[in-house]
């Protein structure tokens, strides 16, 4: 099923609808500021396993997640002054942070080392979902893994739609993945080369 929501101001009656099917352990594609990516509630242990088979991923690499805002961040990973000033001066925007995870964070989202991505998009789609579902969004990209990554939703909706219970329909996306940086020890160090700006990393 394709659900067309208003990429600027999403339908408040669409965005519950969404988060209605997220409630019931739903997996929905969605968009975010940078592709189209696959979610679930977090907490929903049935939508997080759903995911990693239409994935086809080692249970062992763990899936990022989205927050609704930077206080929201501190309840699900260990952020420092340090890594709150970069990530104030980022979010939203298109970067996956990876920081210490705190305990409330299920198991199969935190790495062997503890750690967590966490991503805050500039998109209002995205945000809408996170807010009224009252939980981050797991996210990755709309795809199976090593495939090629969908970027108009009606593909999504044609290769990947009957393993899904809602694909979302907010245009077509044609960015690259979210840059991953680890800010682990207040250290900077990118693990990924993706979407937005890396010359402020030579200013710090």
């Amino acid at each position: 099923m394709v659900l067309a929501i208003n990429p600027q101001n999403p339908q408040d009656r669409l965005i519950n609808q969404v988060v209605e099917k997220l409630k019931q352990g739903g997996v929905i594609a969605y968009p975010t500021d940078t592709t189209y990516g696959i979610g679930c509630d977090i907490f929903n242990k049935k939508g997080v396993k759903n995911i990693f088979q239409i994935k086809k991923r080692d249970l062992r690499k763990p899936f990022s997640f989205i927050c609704a805002d930077l206080s929201d961040v501190s309840n699900y990973a260990q952020v420092s002054n340090f890594a709150f000033k970069i990530m104030k001066r980022h979010l939203p925007g298109p970067y996956t942070f990876v920081l210490e995870a705190t305990r409330i964070v299920p198991d199969s989202l935190v790495t062997k080392q503890k750690t967590v991505g966490i991503r805050i998009p500039e998109n209002p789609i995205a945000l809408s979902i996170v807010r009224a579902l009252g939980h981050p969004l797991v996210t990755t990209s709309a795809n199976i893994s090593g495939e090629d990554v969908y970027h108009d939703p009606l593909d999504i909706e044609e290769h990947l739609g009957r393993m899904l219970d809602l694909v979302i329909d907010g245009g077509i996306l044609r960015g690259d993945p979210s840059t991953v940086i680890s800010l682990i020890g207040d250290r900077v160090e990118v693990l990924r080369e993706g979407a937005g700006d890396l010359s402020w990393i030579h200013q710090l």
